[in-house]
């Protein structure tokens, strides 16, 4: 008997998880037939890929061995599924994956060009975070991310768009407004800080969260919500106070004021995502339209060796 696809997914479930439970339930299987698949991999390879009694579950050097190619050979697998479904197609298409707060930068320009140059393909779009990203990158549900956080996968090729800086939304009449032209981190310390998204996690609410950790500061309160519209919302009726990226000031509201910080280390990236083997031209084209508008808005951007290379 051979090693099998399902062997290997399997086994990258159970290492990704780290437990047999989540694993199954993942997988959307029974415990039981899972553990059977692990025992029977790891006969056939004649290795231990896991340490068995500790917890959570830790890979044996052998089993990060195995992982490591095994994600890279699962996700090879997975572009193929999706390129060769692409190349049997007379309509070409695109999904695009993007995280809400991308849409008050670049994004829809970015969309409204595309369209425009390449009337020919169906392009279509997901609102996920930027885990639900990686996941359906690897699983060819999407063909292209846009997301805000830093992960590391070895099927999935990164760039950094652009270092957005945060700003802080603030109610108006509040205080802080007219007190001084810029404001510090100290100076939000005491007020409720209003975080989104409350899940799935890690997200934007996590990068604020960590610019005061990293800063050796705690707001003294913290109020988590669902997303970025509802966070504004509570702002405007005086709840809180918000650090958003810095194109969400393009969104005009009457009742919220924003401040710039004083702190140019204060940003959240915008990263475009993408299956690492994946050379179709309808992503040359969406990476070559990037470059090409954020030359034309004068931004600052990655050189052409970077961006125009999947």
């Amino acid at each position: 008997m051979n090693i099998e696809l399902r062997h290997m997914r399997y086994f990258v479930a159970v290492a990704e998880e780290r437990n047999f439970t989540r694993a199954a339930a993942r997988l959307h299987i029974a415990q039981p037939p899972l553990s059977r698949q692990i025992q029977q991999l790891e006969a056939l390879l004649g290795v231990q890929l896991f340490e068995r009694d500790s917890r959570p579950l830790k890979l044996t050097d052998t089993g990060r061995f195995f992982y490591s190619h095994a994600v890279q050979l699962l996700a090879q697998t997975s572009e193929l599924e999706s390129m060769t479904r692409r190349v049997g197609k007379i309509d070409r298409s695109l999904s695009v994956g993007f995280v809400g707060s991308t849409l008050y930068g670049m994004l829809p320009k970015i969309i409204r060009r595309f369209r425009e140059e390449n009337s020919t393909v169906a392009l279509s779009l997901h609102e996920m975070s930027t885990m639900d990203q990686i996941q359906a990158l690897k699983e060819g549900r999407i063909d292209v991310g846009f997301g805000r956080i830093r992960h590391e996968d070895p099927s999935i090729r990164r760039v950094v768009l652009r270092e957005e800086r945060m700003i802080v939304a603030l109610p108006l009449g509040h205080p802080l407004i007219d007190s001084k032209p810029v404001l510090s981190l100290h100076d939000l310390v005491p007020e409720t800080l209003i975080i989104f998204p409350q899940a799935p996690r890690p997200s934007f609410a996590d990068q604020v969260l960590a610019v005061f950790h990293d800063r050796a500061l705690k707001p003294e309160h913290v109020y988590e919500t669902r997303e970025l519209q509802i966070a504004l919302g509570l702002v405007a009726a005086g709840e809180g106070i918000a650090l958003v990226p810095r194109s969400v000031n393009g969104l005009k509201r009457d009742d919220v004021a924003y401040k710039e910080l004083d702190d140019p280390n204060l940003v959240s990236p915008i990263i475009l995502s993408m299956r690492l083997l994946d050379e179709s031209p309808d992503i040359r084209a969406m990476l070559e339209l990037i470059y090409d508008l954020y030359i034309e808005g004068n931004m600052e951007h990655l050189p052409p060796s970077d961006l125009g290379t999947p």
